[in-house]
């Protein structure tokens, strides 16, 4: 604990986000750099508590008062060690999760919590900028080889911690670019493709092969793998059945978004001079939101079914668990209308079949479910409607289905404890096998399943690899 006083002296700060007017001419970040020593200053407040709570909100296990106390004490190459120790992508995590591990601060408690996830990206790209992230490669080759089907956070997490371990690894990507969700579906303003290129050139150079563009469809084309790692999310997406869902100019979240981060403003699916309505109030809807906002919407407005949350935590959901409260994230503040507690009855088309609008109703939660509130029925205009509703998990049809394995009952693949399908040498990890999650879950899983993997190959008695979290595992709520 390099500042015993340093909670009490010096208040919460993070970087401030570039002007709107800026950051929409272009698809870059949106914060702005960040000085040292601020950095420095924003980890002296973490406490050294007794019993770090952080950990128990980041499925990781960042070792995070260590990595604090070293930035503070401005030893930033052991800093970036010790982050490595539990988290292969830092810079992913740093700017794409949520920070469950803020919620569960100690600090928190009565003050605002330390600010991990900035001091956790600053450590990671100051990193990278010295030339401290550098190949690590095996010592030596086992000679059983790895065949990782998806290229998303589990998959790279799992590839990496088994060719580090000598597995001869190989990851399919059915896209044209290996990432995942992280290539396509994250939009460049939330995390620049840089981030990705560079690790991925690491992993290359570790050993670790990628073949993208090809579908993993069947059985067949995993023979002659020792094992295979299935990591390729839970991509179904859930609809919305209600009259007119057939119109044009309806699309799922994820037939939008990776159009737009490969085409920008250019996107055969733009927003430009549309009143676009996105159905869903999560970080998918925010990532529509900002797209459109790029895209030159004439108008957007986000439904949202739920009531708003409140400014604060809500007794009900008591530290440390990670509340539903009130968030303005960078593309709120671009723009746009929330509306919350509404509910879509109906797509409203024009002779073309084109939506024009969209029938929404005010509702109420009663009994157990929402129920219309009477004379509140509306229409709002709508030549763009978006849905990101989440996704209920993976896809069955194709690879699944020839290799045989089990679901659960939530439509996910079924693993026993050590993260095994029912085929025997068929693993699965991340969303896949856990359902719709965060991407500190995924990367989780993937260490996780890569630990399972290796022992599996090897005979081990025990993991020889980090297990971060058995397959059973689930935040705090």
């Amino acid at each position: 604990m390099g500042d015993p006083k340093g909670f009490l002296t010096t208040a919460r700060e993070l970087p401030r986000r570039r002007p709107v007017d800026v950051r929409l001419s272009d698809w870059r970040e949106v914060y702005e750099d960040f000085a040292t020593e601020r950095t420095e200053r924003q980890a002296a407040r973490c406490m050294d508590c007794g019993i770090p709570f952080c950990h128990n909100g980041c499925p990781l296990g960042n070792l995070i008062p260590e990595w604090n106390d070293l930035v503070y004490r401005g030893e930033w190459a052991e800093a970036a060690d010790r982050l490595h120790a539990t988290n292969n992508f830092p810079e992913f995590t740093g700017r794409l999760c949520p920070a469950p591990c803020e919620s569960a601060c100690v600090l928190g408690i009565n003050a605002d919590p330390v600010t991990i996830k900035q001091v956790e990206v600053e450590i990671i790209d100051r990193a990278w900028a010295d030339g401290g992230v550098v190949p690590v490669r095996p010592d030596a080759l086992t000679g059983f080889t790895v065949a990782v089907v998806g290229s998303g956070p589990a998959g790279l997490a799992a590839a990496q911690q088994l060719t580090r371990a000598g597995h001869q690894v190989t990851v399919f990507e059915r896209d044209d670019a290996i990432g995942g969700l992280l290539r396509y579906g994250i939009p460049e303003f939330k995390m620049e493709k840089a981030h990705l290129d560079r690790r991925l050139a690491q992993m290359e150079a570790e050993g670790t092969s990628f073949v993208a563009g090809t579908a993993v469809e069947s059985a067949a084309q995993l023979d002659g793998f020792s094992a295979v790692v299935l990591a390729g999310g839970a991509r179904v997406p859930r609809d919305l059945p209600v009259p007119g869902r057939e119109l044009a100019g309806i699309y799922q979240a994820m037939e939008f978004l990776p159009l737009g981060n490969r085409h920008g403003a250019g996107s055969p699916v733009s927003a430009a001079g549309r009143h676009v309505v996105i159905i869903g109030g999560g970080d998918t809807g925010a990532d529509c939101l900002g797209t459109s906002h790029r895209q030159g919407a004439a108008s957007v407005t986000q439904l949202e079914i739920m009531p708003e949350p409140p400014q604060a935590r809500a007794a009900s959901q008591p530290w440390p668990t990670y509340p539903m409260v009130y968030r303005v994230t960078s593309a709120h503040e671009e723009g746009g209308e929330r509306v919350y507690s509404v509910s879509t009855e109906e797509f409203v088309g024009g002779p073309d079949g084109q939506v024009r609008a969209l029938r929404l109703v005010e509702v109420a939660f009663d009994g157990g479910r929402f129920a219309p509130v009477p004379g509140s029925r509306r229409d709002i205009p709508c030549d763009l409607a978006l849905l990101a509703m989440g996704f209920t998990g993976a896809e069955k049809p194709g690879l699944l289905t020839d290799l045989g394995v089990a679901f659960d009952a939530r439509g996910n693949v079924a693993r026993d404890a050590a993260y095994q399908t029912s085929v025997p040498g068929v693993f699965a990890a991340g969303d896949m096998g856990r359902g719709q999650s965060l991407i500190v879950w995924a990367i989780a899983e993937g260490r996780s399943a890569a630990a399972a993997v290796d022992q599996y190959l090897r005979g081990l008695d025990r993991p020889a690899l980090p297990s971060v979290i058995p397959p059973t595992a689930r935040p705090l709520v």
